[in-house]
């Protein structure tokens, strides 16, 4: 299976939206700054002296034994006592607006092309569902595992054996994202992706 490698000029032909603008470096960093906030999670939690369960007796008397006076066990000083500053529940998620998210998407792929690093291919079909055959397929197209595959769709075959590269992703051209396409060594396009990525890079 033949692979070219995707110009400028034929991803234009394709009508393929390319940003040449260099100042949307900003805008890329943006984006991927916010998908990251987006997946955390921010159930960290640790408890105040206020929370942790402690009986609240008084651990010595209050005079003449030489330590400093205490009221309580729950002191952050003491074990099992509370924690002074620690992580509370939050929301670390991040607004980007459509118009940028599209920018940068854009800008993320025009750079990809403009470095030569993508590739397009007619199709890209494993029919034994073999993992070993998919993996010698992305080594003869892109000369490397580290590789995104993005398609209008996959067969389950297809989905089957590429599932178990971790160096590898399928990815359809309406799920793939600006990360993406900026994680892998080489970005691997079949004639089916390219009118959905037209109209989602159209300025």
């Amino acid at each position: 299976m033949s692979a070219n490698v995707l110009t400028i000029e034929a991803a234009k032909a394709a009508q393929l939206g390319i940003t040449e603008d260099q100042e949307t470096t900003k805008v890329v960093h943006d984006v991927i700054v916010a998908m990251r906030a987006n997946r955390r999670s921010g159930t960290a939690n640790t408890k105040t002296r206020g929370e942790v369960s402690q009986s609240g007796r008084k651990p010595f008397r209050q005079k003449g034994t030489g330590n400093a006076r205490q009221g309580g066990n729950a002191s952050p000083i003491n074990r099992g006592g509370g924690v002074v500053f620690g992580p509370r529940p939050r929301d670390y998620s991040k607004q980007v607006n459509r118009k940028t998210k599209k920018l940068a998407f854009a800008s993320a792929l025009s750079d990809r092309i403009s470095s030569g690093d993508v590739l397009a291919i007619d199709d890209l079909k494993i029919d034994d569902g073999k993992t070993k055959t998919f993996v010698s397929r992305i080594q003869e197209i892109a000369g490397t595992e580290k590789a995104l595959v993005v398609s209008s769709s996959f067969t389950d075959k297809t989905y089957l054996a590429a599932r178990n590269v971790a160096d590898s992703k399928l990815s359809t051209a309406l799920d793939v994202n600006t990360e993406e396409l900026l994680a892998y060594d080489k970005v691997v396009l079949t004639e089916s992706a390219m009118a959905t990525l037209s109209s989602r890079t159209a300025v």
